[in-house]
């Protein structure tokens, strides 16, 4: 029942949102910056819709922990579809989510993520990657946060897959903070009984800022173990609260 609700969230969200979508293009041709800063709490209210459907209780923490007034890149483990929309409900900051380059197909869904600098990452093509990671580069100096998960693809296993180090470097070429982001239970909404929705308890937690350019040398070079490191640190300190 709960998974024809959630469909019929998105599909209602889309449909009355249409409208609003054409109106932000148009805003966009003279003032970018207000299309994203308008388009972000739109889709934040849509996120809420569709998780209020799905019966997810949701539990925010560490939200003092990131900078107000600065972009930063978030570095988040993945355990399911969940997790972009306990993102967007609760990042203080304009953000962009990396995504894989599959979902730049998907009609209206990419018209909106592309409303809000999202980028799409090719995964099987190194020199494309590079090109996503030095746009995002870009965004971050423009001002706009990048929220990335460097598992690069959704984990339900006991442990966190191996971060890749390579999606750090837009932290490290601008020199912004790093908000480590455990996301706990997720894979309860519909993965661990795909394809069925079911209520559950999702925490996301804001770790400390961390900045590379404060780092020791050695620490620098496997900036993905540490920040993994930190992540698992906060999942342990999160699962009881569930």
């Amino acid at each position: 029942m709960r998974i024809i609700l959630v469909v019929l969230a998105l599909v209602l969200f889309l449909i009355v949102t249409f409208p609003v979508y054409l109106i932000l293009l148009f805003i966009g041709l003279f003032n970018p910056h207000l299309k994203t800063k308008l388009s972000q709490p739109i889709v934040a209210w849509g996120f809420r819709f569709v998780l209020f459907f799905a019966g997810t209780k949701r539990t925010v923490l560490g939200l003092e922990n990131i900078p107000k007034n600065e972009a930063v890149l978030y570095a988040a483990n993945h355990r399911g579809f969940a997790d972009i929309p306990m993102g967007y409900i609760s990042v203080p900051t304009l953000t962009g989510f990396v995504a894989k380059k599959e979902m730049s197909n998907i009609p209206f869904f990419s018209w909106w993520m592309r409303n809000l600098n999202c980028l799409f990452l090719d995964r099987s093509d190194l020199k494309a990657g590079l090109k996503t990671i030095l746009k995002g580069v870009e965004q971050i100096k423009a001002g706009y946060s990048v929220f990335i998960m460097p598992e690069g693809t959704r984990n339900q296993g006991e442990e966190m897959l191996p971060f890749k180090e390579g999606s750090l470097k837009m932290a490290e070429k601008t020199g912004c903070a790093i908000i480590p982001v455990a996301i706990t239970n997720s894979d309860a909404v519909f993965e661990r009984q795909q394809p069925w929705v079911k209520k559950a308890h999702v925490i996301i937690h804001y770790g400390k800022p961390i900045y590379p350019n404060e780092l020791p040398k050695e620490e620098r070079k496997f900036l993905g173990a540490k920040v993994r490191e930190i992540i698992k640190e906060m999942l342990e300190e999160d699962r009881p609260l569930l």
